[in-house]
């Protein structure tokens, strides 16, 4: 049974949630802020987290940020559950590591059907091969290091997840509709400024070399 812990700041979400999920036969834990959600992540490791964005002690956002820079959760799916809709919320989110954001309120069958679809998808890009050679760039997929000339440099999940597409077929173009289904899913609306933000902070770690702009179709790999 997947372990899904969900953290909200009001105890009649946290009830309605806990409610809903059970009764999914989901196993559940909760936490009422940041602070708490960490140290209850740490000790039960969930298979998915269910994250309010307003939350005294540490918001949303910084805890997500928080978890994503732990490795022991570099597998763990993160969900947003807010009711603040603006663009930069979702951005927010996105950036600070977040699998998917849905705005309150939403329907119980809905976030269930949500919930099941990530947890399928958890692990689509997991490459069976432990590490590639590319020129002089080596990926090692278990650790999730990139060697280049001997530097290490050790990208966040999303931004490996990307790398990982990419050089999946080296000089291929990737569409952005593609990245955006293979990354996030196509259910999952994200803007055109959450996947440049994404590459750009690849290419300021690892260089401009390695990914290449097609212009008006996507992206690709080249060495």
């Amino acid at each position: 049974m997947n372990r899904i812990l969900i953290v909200d700041d009001e105890p009649d979400i946290l009830e309605f949630l806990n409610y809903n999920l059970l009764a999914s036969g989901f196993l559940v834990s909760q936490a009422s802020n940041g602070k708490e959600a960490i140290a209850v992540a740490n000790k039960e490791k969930p298979d998915l987290i269910i994250l309010d964005i307003m939350m005294p002690i540490i918001d949303g956002i910084e805890t997500c940020r928080i978890l994503r820079e732990d490795h022991n959760f570099d597998n763990t799916i993160i969900v947003f559950l807010s009711a603040r809709s603006e663009d930069y919320s979702h951005i927010a989110g996105f950036e600070a590591g977040a699998d998917d954001y849905i705005v309150k309120p939403i329907k119980p069958k809905v976030l269930i059907a949500k919930i099941q679809t990530l947890l399928k998808r958890k692990g689509i890009l997991n490459e069976k091969s432990k590490s590639k050679q590319f020129g002089n760039m080596s990926i090692d997929f278990e650790q999730r290091l990139i060697l280049i000339d001997s530097n290490e440099h050790v990208l966040p999940r999303k931004e490996f997840k990307i790398l990982t597409l990419l050089s999946s077929k080296p000089g291929k173009v990737f569409t952005r509709e593609e990245m955006y289904n293979q990354i996030w899913g196509s259910d999952i609306c994200v803007s055109d400024r959450t996947l440049d933000v994404h590459i750009r902070k690849i290419r300021e770690k690892l260089g401009d070399n390695y990914i290449a702009t097609v212009k008006g179709v996507g992206y690709k790999f080249q060495f």
